[in-house]
Parts: C-alpha cells; structure tokens; sequence
C-alpha cells in the first residue's frame, strides 16, 4: 500500500457518525481495509477507458419497458366490491397520526 487515504481518526469520525464503537483493533483494520478498497480504485483510475460507452449493464440488453398505453380503469364499484371498508366511494383506512 502506497499513501494513506483513509485514516484512523477518520474512521473513528465515521464511527461516531453512525453512533458504532470500535475498539483500537477494529479501528486499525477498517482503516486498513478501506485504504486497500480505495488502492484498487486507484488502479482502476490508471485504465484507459476513452473508448469504452458508458452502460448500465455489462452486456447488451434490449428495452426491457413497455410502451405506455392509455386503457380505461376499472368502474369505482369494482375496485371496491373487496374491500373491508369503504366511505363516500373511497378506501377507509386506520388514521396513522
């Protein structure tokens, strides 16, 4: 591993951020892990990838999205006819606040 990207008092700060307690071994690994996950990034940087399209998947997908159609809705009786409890033509449901 070359530089420091990450270090300890900042996993620490991130810790506390996420209210998590580490002891001074666990602070020393994530350090050390999350400087070699940041390395790699670094060597992806090193790519050449002027002439690479940029995508979503890592293969050829075709549109996988219907077309929007209009379609008339179901009658409001309809919707209804199932449920447990209804008022002035609309769902009833418990009051949550």
């Amino acid at each position: 591993m070359t530089k420091k990207i990450i270090t300890k008092k900042e996993v620490e700060y991130v810790a506390q951020l996420a209210k998590l307690e580490f002891n001074e071994g666990e602070k020393e690994e994530f350090t050390s892990q999350l400087n070699s996950i940041l390395d790699y990034f670094k060597k992806l940087n090193e790519l050449n990838t002027e002439e690479v399209e940029p995508t979503a998947y890592v293969i050829s997908m075709p549109n996988l999205l219907n077309e929007d159609e209009v379609k008339p809705s179901l009658p409001q009786d309809e919707v209804l006819f199932n449920a447990k409890h209804t008022k002035k033509g609309y769902f009833k449901v418990p009051k949550i606040m």
